[in-house]
C-alpha cells in the first residue's frame, strides 16, 4: 500500500494496521467478539510479522511478553473478559516492564452485544497500574496503538489500547503510511528486573509508582489529550465513542478529550475545569474519571443523570443535558430477532436428545449457550470459559454422585482447549464422576470460524498436527471415551443413557462439523409430504427455523434454509418427510 493512501476501515481493521506500522513482529490472540478482526487483519501482513491463535488468553499474553524480552514490538489481543484470563500476567508485567514495545488490546463491550457482563477495562488496568489509552474513531485507533508503542518503550510499561463495540465494528477514513523501521532491542539479562520474585517486586513496585507520577505529569502534554475550547457554559470531559456523541448533541460545548484515561492527567483536567461554568463528566460504563475528578475536590456532574449500564447516544445527551427530546424515536417497537442456532446445526440434535432425556446441561461460552433458550431450553448454567465441567463437578461435590445423574456438562472444542482441559483434569483428579460432552464442531464458531490447536490449521494458514481430543482426554486416565456422529440420535441417546448410569468420568465427543464450515456440498434437502403429515408438530420440537406451520397444520421446510441434516426427519415418526436431491 502506497503512503498517504486513504481507505475506509474497521476500528479493528485500523488497529491491526497501525501495529503493522508500528513495526510489530509478533502478535497473539485468543478470538473474542467484539476484538476478533484484529487478529485476522493482523495476519495479512505475515510476510513481515508473526500472528497466532493462543489457545486462550493467558498464553497470548505471555507470547507477546516473551517476544517484548527478546527485544521486539508485540502486541496482544481479547475481549474484555479474557483480560480476566490474561490478569496474572498482565499484573506482573506492569512491575516488569518492557524492552521491546508490548501492547495488549482489550475489547470492551457495552450493552452486552456479545458477552456475559460489562466489565470496565479502564479498572482492571487501574487496579495493575497499566496505563490505558482509548480512540474514538479508525483514524485515532491507527494513530494511538503507534504512540501506544512510543510511550510503552518511553515510560518500560505495557500499554492498554481499550476500544469498544461500537469503535471495533464501525468505519471510518484512515490515511495509511508506511511501516516504521524498527530496530531490534538488544536483550541484556537482568533478573533483578524480569524475575518476580519478592525481593525484585518490591523494587519494581516503587518503580511502577514513580512511572505513574511521570505519566500523570507528562501526559498533560500528550497529544492525545487536547481542550476544544468554545462556549464555556458547558463544558465535558470525555473520551472514546462517548466524544463522538458529544460533538453531535453540543457542537458548540467545550471540551477535554482525553486520550489517556488512566492514569489522568490532572493538571490539565483543572485547567479545563476552571474554564467551564457547569462541567459533565461523559464516560460508558464505571465512573472511573468522574470518581478521581470528583476526589480532587472538582464539581461535575455524571452518573447522577447517566447511567451506568449500556452503551451511551447522543440522545441519551439531548435527553439529560439539553432537555430536548431525541431526533429519533427509541420507543418505536420492532419486532425482537434473538440469536439461533443455524438451520442444520450440529448443536440442535445435541440438545434435541437432552431435552427429549429431560437432561439438565451445565453450559460454556459458545453458540451451544443458545440451547438456554425455547425451545431447546437444556443449558441451565453458563459462567465463563471452562466453567461447564468446573460447575458440574462442584455440584456433585456438594449434593453427591445421584444428584448429577440427569446432568451433564456441554464444552465446546475451542473452549475445552481454551480451560476445559484443566477443568477435565480436576475433575479426574479429584474423583468426580460426571458426564461431559464436548461439542466437537471443529471451529471456534461463535466469533466467526477460527482455528485453534485442535482444528489443524494455524491462523498464518499453516497445516500442523491436530491435537486429538479423544487421546488427550485418555491420556487424562478416561476410559469412558466416545466419539458419535450428533445427528444419530438414537445411538447418542442411547450412549448417554449408558453413561449417566456410571458412577466414573465419562466424555462423549459429538464429532460433526459447523454446517457452515463444512465445505461438502449439500446433496439433498429434506421436504415434507402434506398428504403424509399428521399434524403432531414433532418436527418442529428441535426449533430449526427452516421449518414453518402452514394455515393447514401441516409443516413447511424452506429449501433455501435446509441443508438436509436430517433431524428433523429423525422425529418424524410417520415418514412425512423424505430426502430430495438437489
Amino acid at each position: 500500500m502506497s503512503e498517504q493512501k486513504r481507505v475506509m476501515m474497521l476500528g479493528n481493521e485500523a488497529i491491526a494496521r497501525g501495529a503493522y506500522e508500528a513495526g510489530v513482529k509478533v502478535s497473539a490472540a485468543y478470538p473474542g467478539t467484539p476484538s476478533t478482526e484484529i487478529s485476522e487483519n493482523m495476519v495479512k501482513y505475515k510476510d513481515e510479522l508473526y500472528c497466532e491463535w493462543s489457545p486462550n488468553e493467558k498464553v497470548a499474553m505471555e507470547v507477546a511478553i516473551g517476544a517484548s524480552f527478546a527485544g521486539v514490538r508485540s502486541l496482544a489481543s481479547m475481549k474484555h473478559v479474557g483480560v480476566n484470563v490474561a490478569a496474572d500476567p498482565l499484573y506482573t508485567i506492569s512491575y516488569i516492564g518492557v524492552n521491546g514495545g508490548l501492547v495488549l488490546v482489550a475489547a470492551d463491550d457495552p450493552g452486552l452485544y456479545s458477552s456475559q457482563n460489562e466489565q470496565d477495562t479502564r479498572m482492571v488496568a487501574r487496579a495493575a497500574q497499566v496505563p490505558v489509552i482509548e480512540p474514538s474513531d479508525s483514524q485515532e485507533a491507527k494513530d494511538y496503538i503507534k504512540f501506544a508503542y512510543e510511550m510503552s518503550e518511553k515510560y518500560d510499561t505495557p500499554v492498554i489500547l481499550r476500544t469498544t463495540t461500537r469503535l471495533s465494528h464501525s468505519q471510518g477514513l484512515v490515511t495509511l503510511e508506511n511501516r516504521a523501521d524498527i530496530e531490534d532491542r538488544p536483550y541484556e539479562r537482568n533478573a533483578s528486573k524480569n524475575v518476580m520474585m519478592p525481593g525484585n517486586a518490591k523494587l519494581r513496585h516503587l518503580a511502577v509508582e514513580e512511572r505513574e507520577k511521570r505519566l500523570i505529569e507528562d501526559s498533560c502534554d500528550f497529544p492525545i489529550n487536547r481542550m476544544e475550547i468554545n462556549d464555556t457554559s458547558i463544558g465535558v470531559i470525555t473520551s472514546g465513542i462517548p466524544y463522538q456523541y458529544v460533538k453531535e448533541a453540543l457542537p458548540d460545548a467545550s471540551v477535554l478529550k482525553l486520550g489517556l484515561v488512566n492514569p489522568l492527567p490532572r493538571r490539565l483536567i483543572e485547567e479545563f475545569s476552571s474554564k467551564v461554568d457547569k462541567l459533565y463528566i461523559f464516560e460508558e460504563l464505571d465512573p472511573l474519571i468522574e470518581t478521581q475528578v470528583k476526589s480532587w475536590g472538582i464539581k461535575a456532574t455524571g452518573k447522577e443523570i447517566f447511567t451506568v449500564q449500556g452503551e451511551y447516544s447522543a440522545n441519551l445527551l439531548r435527553r439529560t443535558v439539553l432537555k430536548q427530546e431525541p431526533y429519533i424515536n427509541e420507543e418505536i417497537s420492532v419486532p425482537g430477532r434473538p440469536p439461533i442456532l443455524c438451520p442444520g446445526c450440529p448443536h440442535r440434535s445435541a440438545f434435541t436428545v437432552l431435552n427429549k432425556l429431560k437432561i439438565h446441561a451445565a453450559g460454556d461460552i459458545g453458540c451451544y449457550t443458545l440451547g438456554a433458550v425455547p425451545p431447546l431450553n437444556v443449558i441451565d448454567t453458563t459462567v465463563c470459559m471452562g466453567s461447564s465441567i468446573s460447575s458440574l463437578h462442584g455440584m456433585e461435590k456438594a449434593k453427591g454422585k445421584d444428584y448429577i445423574k440427569n446432568w451433564v456438562a456441554v464444552i465446546g472444542d475451542s473452549t475445552f482447549m481454551h480451560t476445559g482441559i484443566n477443568s477435565l483434569m480436576n475433575m479426574v483428579y479429584n474423583q468426580g464422576t460426571g458426564t461431559v460432552m464436548i461439542l466437537d464442531n471443529s471451529t471456534t464458531g461463535m466469533t466467526g470460524h477460527q482455528d485453534h490447536a485442535a482444528t489443524g490449521k494455524t491462523l498464518q494458514g499453516d497445516t500442523v498436527p491436530a491435537i486429538s481430543i479423544p487421546a488427550l482426554c485418555k491420556a487424562m486416565g478416561i476410559k469412558n471415551v466416545y466419539e458419535i456422529n450428533v445427528f444419530d440420535v438414537e445411538g447418542l441417546e442411547k450412549l448417554l443413557k449408558q453413561e449417566l448410569s456410571k458412577d466414573e468420568v465419562s466424555v462423549i465427543i459429538t464429532k460433526t462439523p459447523c454446517v457452515l464450515l463444512n465445505k461438502t456440498p449439500i446433496t439433498h434437502t429434506c421436504q415434507v409430504d402434506e398428504e403424509a403429515c399428521k399434524k403432531c408438530g414433532m418436527c418442529m420440537k428441535p426449533g430449526c427455523p427452516a421449518i414453518t406451520k402452514l394455515e393447514s397444520g401441516a409443516t413447511h421446510i424452506d429449501e433455501t434454509m435446509c441443508n438436509g441434516c436430517g433431524l428433523c426427519k429423525s422425529q418424524c415418526k410417520f415418514g412425512a418427510i423424505n430426502d430430495v436431491p438437489v
